[in-house]
């Protein structure tokens, strides 16, 4: 295998690494926030402003990932 077969290897796994562990806990901390607001709806803005603070800490993961793997297929 060529160098350039492993770093297309290399990217795929990069994003689809990057991709599945902050998917699954996205899903996980939307459905622990919709748990605790219907557990105290008056609590909901408080609980929707640090979901959506943490969704996008969650999605800079998936970021990452992407331009590590941009960065490895310009080396190609």
């Amino acid at each position: 295998m060529t160098s350039s077969g492993l770093i297309a290897i290399a990217a795929a796994l990069s994003i689809a690494l990057s991709t599945i562990a902050p998917a699954i806990g996205q899903g996980m901390t939307a459905s622990k926030a919709m748990d605790a607001i219907a557990r105290q709806p008056e609590a909901a803005g408080d609980i929707r402003s640090t979901l959506i603070l943490s969704m996008g800490l969650m999605e800079a993961l998936t970021i990452y990932g992407l331009l590590i793997a941009f960065m490895l297929v310009a080396k190609i």
